[in-house]
């Protein structure tokens, strides 16, 4: 099978980790129950696509996280279309950077994913610093949500989330500065701070972009002005299934306009840098 892309933005969706996931599929008006491994393997195998596969370790918070292990477990079972990354729960401190090291090293787990709303953490608190130092050190690249979420929206007080934890300027900003050789990904355009993050990938070549949580057609024009131009080569294809279907992303991403040389490298060519997928 050729490989047409690679999702670098889904979530775990099996019955055992649903959970938040599931929380939110008011918000994008999506009924969601879980979905068995091999449902999800078969639609992305049907498309010519890959996944990278993650959860979010929100312990400290109270909510239960299946584990690095069982995302090891589901990836290492269909390694042709999953790519499993780690979560930890940066408020752990020292078992987080030691949870971090043996998700990679020992797990195999290909990079790690943050929530800085759901986990309620600032990225640039220099309590967390000794966790980026150890992932910058793995050389695999972070995921951080960036902008607004769907989680808690409409609910009394946001369900006591703070958006301002996943403002790109100056959190995120601060580590891509101290942490020249940490990967970032910012999950999400972004909004409302959409310019703020195209102005920091601008600035600091360490930060990428992933296209999820959106469908294509509402992406604000400056990002795909940018996508278009000067940051082609780090915007990534992202859906955040299961709130969002593979299908309906590609299928909305034909109407856009962007350059087919452009397309070819959000959907698939940035990605095999990213995560050093070779070519067959």
């Amino acid at each position: 099978m050729e490989l047409r892309g690679i999702d670098v933005h889904t979530h775990l969706a099996t019955p055992e980790a649903i959970g938040e996931t599931a929380e939110m599929g008011a918000y994008f008006k999506t009924a969601l129950t879980g979905i068995p491994i091999e449902e999800t393997v078969e639609l992305y195998r049907s498309l010519g696509l890959m996944a990278v596969v993650f959860g979010i370790d929100k312990t400290s918070r109270g909510q239960a996280y299946p584990g690095n292990d069982y995302v090891a477990h589901l990836a290492g079972q269909f390694p042709e279309t999953l790519i499993g990354f780690a979560s930890v729960d940066p408020w752990a401190g020292t078992r987080a950077v030691d949870e971090a090291r043996r998700a990679v090293v020992d797990l195999g787990l290909r990079g790690v994913k943050f929530m800085p709303i759901g986990q309620a953490f600032y990225p640039d608190d220099r309590r967390f610093y000794p966790l980026w130092e150890e992932i910058s050190h793995l050389r695999v690249p972070t995921i951080f949500h960036v902008g607004h979420t769907g989680s808690g929206a409409g609910t009394p007080g946001g369900g006591g989330l703070l958006l301002e934890y996943a403002r790109p300027i100056p959190h995120l900003d601060r580590v891509a500065a101290d942490f020249p050789d940490l990967t970032i990904v910012a999950a999400h355009p972004g909004w409302p701070w959409h310019d703020e993050l195209l102005s920091l990938m601008l600035h600091k070549p360490n930060v990428w972009m992933d296209l999820s949580g959106w469908s294509p057609k509402y992406l604000p024009p400056t990002v795909v002005q940018y996508a278009n131009s000067l940051l082609q080569d780090r915007v990534l294809f992202g859906t955040d299934y299961p709130l969002i279907s593979p299908e309906r992303w590609l299928r909305d991403f034909e109407a856009v306009d962007f350059k087919e040389s452009v397309r070819t490298k959000i959907l698939l060519d940035n990605a095999r840098r990213l995560l050093a997928i070779d070519p067959p």
